[in-house]
Order: structure tokens, then sequence, then C-alpha cells
């Protein structure tokens, strides 16, 4: 359990970052690629992204793995915007964190030989991080920076109204529901214990759009303080429209099942009796009364009876899963 400790000063200096991070955006993204989380949201957008990378860009995955710690160097605290600005941040760290941080990764796996380099700051190691950065950015977010930015924009508004509704002690409150705020301290759920005593820093609270399901922050209580939290999505944020309807179908069958997936999207165009339900997926009965009972326990569909039958129904959120145009609350 990570426990963030405020005072009234800390409570008076958290903010809302005013635009995505792009650093931030690229690590959490390459948590996503690396790993097999998100497939429903992200299914389609990672093998894009995977078909595409050139060999010297996949360098960046022994900074970034999907599960344990990645380097800190790699999410500078920014002042200017843009992605060149934020690279050059990074490649004008000190030796001596990247000894430190590269430390850290190896005392947790074996990463690639070329981190022995770069933890000594050598120049042409540097530049090929640089353009293992640039490459992936330009594969896996560039294409998509719009609808990040949207995202965003609309999750820092959420913010901005639970401010304006409660203060910031109410917006800390419900940021996300793996945080909890008591009497001046923030809890987030953690592989590891430990107390961060802000001490008038404040806190800056980054939505991201690739951050899934629990927040982050980093390994050092030293550095700046953030906490980065996930935000909504559009379930088919990353097809064109060709594929949308393919790529829902299949993102749901991975989600549900086969026959699950078929027959809440049936349920989802209106609806219909079990008898009908089997006739039109070409089941038995008890075929149908036995995923129906699942999906209704599910919160994807009611059932009501009508007479001597009863129909079935999706709900607004068994809706949503079919429909990958609406948005789902985050994870």
């Amino acid at each position: 359990m990570l426990t963030f400790h405020f005072t009234d000063t800390d409570i008076a200096r958290v903010r809302v970052a005013r635009r995505p991070d792009p650093l931030w955006e690229l690590l959490l993204s390459l948590h996503l690629v690396g790993g097999q989380d998100g497939s429903v949201v992200f299914g389609p957008w990672k093998r894009q992204v995977r078909s595409r990378l050139s060999a010297p860009v996949r360098m960046l995955f022994d900074l970034a793995p999907p599960r344990g710690y990645s380097a800190d160097f790699l999410t500078p605290a920014l002042d200017e915007d843009g992605l060149d600005a934020a690279i050059d941040t990074v490649l004008s760290t000190p030796r001596r964190r990247l000894r430190r941080d590269v430390g850290r990764l190896a005392a947790a796996r074996c990463p690639g030989t070329w981190t022995r380099s770069l933890a000594e700051g050598d120049s042409g190691t540097l530049r090929r991080l640089g353009g293992a950065l640039r490459g992936y950015f330009a594969v896996a977010l560039r294409p998509h920076w719009a609808r990040i930015r949207t995202a965003f924009d609309t999750d820092r508004a959420l913010r901005t109204r639970a401010v304006a509704d409660g203060g910031v002690e109410g917006m800390l409150a419900t940021l996300h529901p793996d945080l909890r705020w008591r009497s001046g301290l923030l809890t987030m759920a953690s592989s590891y214990d430990r107390d961060i005593h802000l001490d008038g820093r404040g806190v800056l609270l980054l939505p991201s759009f690739f951050c899934w399901q629990a927040p982050i922050t980093l390994r050092d209580p030293g550095l700046p303080p953030v906490i980065v939290h996930p935000i909504a999505h559009d379930l088919g944020w990353s097809r064109t429209d060709a594929e949308s309807v393919h790529g829902q179908r299949e993102s749901l069958r991975t989600l549900l099942g086969r026959t699950r997936a078929d027959l809440l999207t049936v349920l989802a165009s209106g609806g219909g009796s079990t008898g009908q339900l089997a006739e039109r997926l070409v089941v038995s009965p008890a075929t149908v009364s036995h995923h129906t009972a699942a999906l209704r326990d599910s919160g994807l569909i009611v059932t009501r009876r009508r007479g001597p039958a009863v129909h079935h129904s999706a709900t607004p959120l068994g809706e949503a899963l079919v429909d990958g145009r609406r948005s789902l609350p985050p994870s």
C-alpha cells in the first residue's frame, strides 16, 4: 500500500495536468503492447502496433516491461509542451540517475546488454534511445493523438466539476475506486508498502489514456509527486469504419466467449424470448438459458416474463459493450 501524506499546503497545491503527457502515454502504452492486459479496449490497436514495430524500437521494452518497475527517467516532470522537448529531457538525464534506474531494472530481471552502456551515459546509445522513442511514438501514438487529447480533456473537465462541487478533497475522494482519501491521507494499492510525505510539494494528477485499470506513480519518492490515473474509453477508438463491426465482434468473443457474445449482440438489437434466441443462434433452448443466466448475473441483460414466455433484452451496459462507439466509465 502506498500512502500519500497531505498537509493543508499540499491540498492547496493539488493540480490537474493541462494536457496529456507524451512520455507517460508512451510508457504506459508500451506496458500494454508488451503484455496481455486490456484486450477488449486495446486489442485492435495492439495488433496494429505490434505488426509495425521495427527492431530498433523494441529496445524500449527493456526499459518498460509490462509488469514491475519501469525506468523512472523515461517520464520526467515536464514544463514544456511537445514530444521533442520531452525526449531531449530524457536524453539529458544525469549519469547517476541512469545508473540507479538501470540498476533497479537489472535487480528485477535481465534487461538487454545495451542497457549497460546506457547506464554509463554513452552518447551513441542515448541517440539510439531517442530514435526509438520517436519511432515508437510515430507508429503507436501519433495517429491517435487527437482522440487521446479529446478523452483527456473530457476527464479533466470532470475533475474541474468535482472541485467545484466538493472542493479538492471531494475531488480526491472520487478520483478512482483504487484511491482512498481520509483525513489527509490518500492510499493507493501497491505490491509494496511506502509512505510518501509530500511536504508542501503538492501533487500533479495526470489523466492518462493508456493507464489501465489502476493508478500509478513513480517509484522514487524524491521525484516530483505525480498520480497517473485511467480515463474513459470509446471501445472502438482505434478502428476504422471498415474494421469496427468485425473488430468489436471479435473483441466481444474474446471477452465473453463466442456464444455469449453472439447472444448479447442479438439482444442489443431488440431482444427476444428463449425460443426465438435458440432458433436464431441455432442452439438449444437449454443452451440459451445457461448463457442468459450468466449474462444476467453480470448485469449485461435483463429478463422479464411476458405471459407464458420470458423476454430477454440488453441493459445499457450490455449495449455499450456491443456498440463500440459508446463510452464506458474508467475501469
